[in-house]
């Protein structure tokens, strides 16, 4: 089986999985909970926006000043590549490609914006690991399943493989490592490789910056937790702020696990009725939060909006070189 085809297998697999449960518990269960949230559901899915701008601080953190992009400029690029990591089976990486694209076409150094990218993520996963202790902690007196607990508790050790392997790539040189793997076919790629390693560690060093990009990445996951509270208040199923900030970080990590499967199709949707069952939640309400009625409200446009872009640049392009 080819490596490339893996995450549109499993793509598959996760969708059957959603399609599964969501029949399971019937089509007119899941009715009743958008009917029941009503245009709550569109206020909370609008509550996105303000993790996605906090997540835009942090990066924002990690560039230089000299080289550092308007907040608004990098906000729109994060929407862009938040919406194609979301809609589209892409296994989360797409959407980098596309707003180191997006960076560069505005004018932004090619080596600052990939480096910030590979950086920020890394620092992602970082926090997560401390957000996902957080969750775990939270979920001690509310679940009685110790054994479920201890699964899920596999959660840290997972995510700790994954940031290591990230950081021992970037050790020996991520962007040369790839160029050796590619063997000149992308000469332009190999020319720079060594200096998109060097700014990727120049980066790091600059540990006022890491630290202050990992303060905004946490403040933004917390802040992810509003989405989960508002919709369970409009559901009817009011908790506290705690158990909200319990089931993002776990929800987030089970995402984060299952990074290969396009938009998490299926795995999100069994992590929080796996969740809600662990803390007695009705399996209808854990799977009215799962968000894919906020993919397409908020991502939808998103997707949308950079394709129109990218028709009128490949238009003017084509007439440029009829001219």
């Amino acid at each position: 089986m080819s490596v490339t085809r893996l995450p549109a297998i499993l793509g598959l697999l996760g969708l059957a999985l959603m399609t599964g449960l969501i029949l399971w518990r019937g089509w007119d269960v899941m009715l009743w909970g958008l009917a029941a949230a009503g245009v709550g559901l569109l206020w909370a899915s609008v509550f996105h926006a303000v993790p996605m701008l906090l997540n835009t601080r942090a990066w924002q953190m990690v560039l230089p000043r000299s080289h550092r992009s308007p907040f608004a400029a990098l906000a729109w690029t994060f929407w862009v590549r938040e919406s194609v990591n979301g809609l589209l089976p892409v296994a989360r990486l797409g959407g980098e490609a596309v707003a180191a694209g997006m960076m560069i076409r505005r004018g932004a150094d090619p080596t600052f914006s990939i480096a910030s990218l590979v950086v920020r993520l890394t620092l992602t996963l970082v926090t997560q690991v401390a957000f996902t202790l957080l969750g775990l902690l939270l979920l001690l007196p509310l679940a009685t399943d110790r054994a479920a607990i201890g699964r899920l508790a596999l959660l840290l050790p997972t995510m700790a493989a994954i940031l290591l392997a990230l950081l021992g790539i970037q050790r020996v040189g991520l962007f040369g490592l790839g160029a050796r793997l590619l063997r000149g076919r992308l000469a332009a790629v190999a020319a720079n490789s060594v200096r998109l390693d060097r700014t990727v560690r120049r980066l790091y060093r600059r540990r006022r910056a890491v630290l202050l990009c990992c303060t905004w990445q946490m403040v933004a996951w917390v802040a992810g937790a509003g989405e989960i509270w508002l919709v369970l208040h409009f559901l009817g199923h009011g908790r506290g702020l705690a158990d909200a900030v319990m089931l993002e970080a776990l929800s987030q990590a089970i995402s984060t696990a299952a990074f290969l499967v396009p938009a998490a199709i299926g795995a999100q949707e069994a992590g929080f009725v796996g969740l809600g069952k662990l803390v007695g939640m009705e399996p209808d309400v854990a799977l009215a939060l799962s968000r894919r009625v906020r993919d397409v409200i908020v991502y939808g446009p998103g997707l949308l909006a950079w394709q129109a872009l990218e028709v009128r640049r490949l238009h003017a392009a084509a007439r440029k070189r009829v001219a």
